[in-house]
């Protein structure tokens, strides 16, 4: 008997719907345990990061407390949201969308979860370690240093089981994403492993100490973070709305030039201070280049998108991820002038690179991980999301409160730069005026707080069974970075 194309065209989806539905099944359990343990320490980041505001203009808050100074709970705030938060999505992120774009089911889970137990004691251990007063005290490295071991091997594991997704790919086609992943799961293990040998466990000499820490300070953003972050982004975009990428070749161009320039970034945070020339300005330069990369992604994420910037009235994956894409050329660009030695010398020491640090990390990276789980929990639990309300919480406390907290620390390390530099003006004055500014921080940050207990609250629900059930049809399938 003839089958009609309409017939074929649904049995193609149904059969493809049902791929996904066993990929998403085979790796569920170990997808959720490090989103779970990601939402655990974006939390207790939370609460870390608003008691280290509140201590700015509140400063014999908890004095007799060692354990809460300052110091040590900016430092565990660090690793919380730097180690816990933000790398365990990563990882979520990572083990997931290339289960998806390979076409290939996770095998072996039980390791995962074995990483997954690893990096968890060593979050724990570096968070509580430094607020027991074992913290290093090297910026992005603050962990005990029996943290570190526990780190390295849950890395080497889930780099290993990314690669064996990709290696056991059923889907011929390299889509961009991977070439995200594959660049983050390489790139991360490598500058981790350098930075601990060449600061702690083999140190080196001198000034190549702080070199070194820098050089892992901005590339743990730019090669871990970003990678993910951006082919994320990559996946999402055109998945929710659609439609394929706008330009493969733009795909290359922006992927390449990551690799290439961003490595050199990072030395123009130790302008005038006592390294080579030459690696300040190759620095410079290499930042500078980061325009290329930045405005290839930034178009072809723009051309992608036009046509279809209604739906970020009903999407909250995409009004996430696209507050966050948008917040990546934000902060590129921002980088990129920092690194100018007339920049550099009025913001050197100041909250202007807090606030830099906050739109690369917060607005850029985190956003588009919560437009990530928005789309990807539902998949491997099988409910929606139990209240829109809450979304909507989230959503408008995050965007307001990180556009606050970087305008007003922006604004106000900016000056508190020209007055450092003005030697007739005493600190006092400087302190004095900060303070409204660090005020508006904290307030910043209590929205920030408050829209992640509202994603909590949801994440929870949905783990707990609320929400209704996602339909088992086969449903509307485009592949996200096919070759046009």
């Amino acid at each position: 008997m003839a089958v009609t194309v309409a017939e074929m065209s649904q049995h193609d989806r149904a059969k493809s719907a049902a791929e996904r539905a066993a990929i998403d099944a085979s790796c569920r359990g170990p997808v959720l345990v490090f989103a779970s343990s990601a939402v655990f320490w974006l939390l207790a980041g939370s609460m870390l990061a608003l008691l280290a505001s509140v201590k700015l203009h509140v400063p014999y808050l908890f004095t007799g407390s060692a354990e809460l100074t300052f110091g040590r709970v900016r430092m565990a705030h660090l690793q919380a949201v730097g180690i816990g938060w933000a790398s365990l999505a990563s990882v979520a992120a990572c083990l997931w969308l290339m289960c998806r774009l390979s076409r290939a089911e996770l095998i072996y889970p039980k390791m995962l979860y074995l990483a997954g137990a690893l990096w968890n004691i060593g979050v724990s251990l570096a968070v509580v370690g430094i607020i027991l007063g074992d913290g290093q005290s090297v910026e992005w490295l603050d962990a005990p240093p029996y943290a570190p071991p526990f780190f390295v091997a849950a890395l080497g594991i889930v780099s290993a089981w990314t690669v064996a997704v990709f290696r056991r790919r059923r889907e011929p086609h390299l889509y961009v994403t991977q070439w995200y992943l594959l660049g983050a799961v390489f790139w991360f293990p490598w500058i981790y492993l350098v930075a601990q040998f060449m600061i702690f466990w083999s140190p080196a000499v001198g000034v190549v100490q702080p070199i070194v820490n820098w050089w892992f300070g901005h590339n743990v953003l730019g090669l871990w973070f970003t990678p993910v972050a951006v082919g994320t982004a990559y996946y999402l975009i055109p998945k929710i709305i659609g439609r394929p990428v706008h330009s493969y070749y733009l795909s290359i161009i922006g992927f390449w030039s990551l690799a290439l320039f961003y490595s050199w970034a990072g030395m123009h945070h130790l302008i005038g201070g006592p390294i080579p020339a030459w690696l300040a300005t190759a620095s410079t330069v290499g930042s500078m280049m980061m325009f290329i990369p930045v405005i290839a992604v930034a178009i072809n994420h723009h051309m992608t998108l036009l046509g279809h910037f209604h739906r970020l009235r009903y999407s909250p994956a995409l009004r996430f991820t696209v507050f966050g894409a948008i917040s990546y050329t934000l902060v590129s660009f921002q980088g990129s002038l920092m690194a100018l030695k007339s920049v550099s010398e009025t913001v050197h020491f100041t909250h202007y690179i807090v606030a830099h640090a906050h739109l690369g990390a917060y607005a850029f990276v985190t956003m588009i991980m919560f437009g990530l789980f928005y789309y990807m929990i539902p998949r491997l639990t099988g409910r929606e999301w139990a209240s829109s309300v809450l979304i909507r919480i989230h959503f408008w406390c995050a965007a307001v409160g990180i556009t606050t907290y970087f305008v007003a620390l922006s604004i106000g390390g900016w000056w508190q730069g020209r007055m450092m530099n003005n030697p007739d003006v005493p600190f006092a004055n400087i302190v004095a005026y900060l303070l409204p500014h660090w005020l508006t921080r904290t307030l910043a940050g209590l929205m920030l707080t408050i829209g992640h207990v509202a994603f909590a609250i949801s994440f929870v629900m949905n783990l707990a069974g609320w929400g209704k059930q996602r339909s088992g049809g086969p449903t509307f399938f485009v592949e996200p970075e096919k070759k046009t």
